[in-house]
């Protein structure tokens, strides 16, 4: 059964720049710690991301897996889908950038579905920590100097 998790977090630099980080997939692993490597498998006709496989730690593991992205809402948000990969039905998700108070908030929903057995309760743990973990990276790169 897939976990759903939402979250949310206050960053000091524009939506334009959050949204500038946040799709710079092959750059992933310089902030992104579970983030092993991210390669453009397809790009849109703006040269952006369409198609990107990864490589990532997991659950003491190297997952692989690719994920389409959908800019229709860009730069406000962008979202994808899973497409295929290792140990994984779904990876679903969903960034979001609104001009507040300064910064910006970035929204971030996450729908995971593991495909090993595992309890609905590390499920839900997994889905938060990879968020969690998310957030604080994207907020701890995109508000360097």
């Amino acid at each position: 059964m897939a976990e759903e998790a939402h979250e949310r977090i206050h960053v000091d630099a524009s939506p334009e720049r959050c949204f500038e980080l946040a799709t710079d997939y092959e750059n992933y692993p310089s902030w992104a710690k579970d983030v092993k490597s991210a390669s453009i498998v397809e790009r849109d006709d703006q040269d952006r991301g369409k198609k990107v496989e990864y490589r990532a730690a997991a659950l003491g593991r190297s997952v692989r897996y690719i994920l389409e992205y959908d800019y229709s809402e860009a730069p406000a948000a962008f979202s994808w889908k899973f497409v295929e990969g290792d140990m994984l039905r779904r990876l679903d998700g969903r960034y979001g950038f609104e001009a507040d108070d300064g910064g910006t908030r970035v929204t971030y929903d996450l729908v995971v579905d593991v495909s090993i057995p595992m309890p609905g309760l590390i499920k839900r743990r997994a889905a938060g920590l990879i968020m969690g973990t998310a957030l604080k990276e994207l907020k701890k790169a995109v508000e360097k100097p």
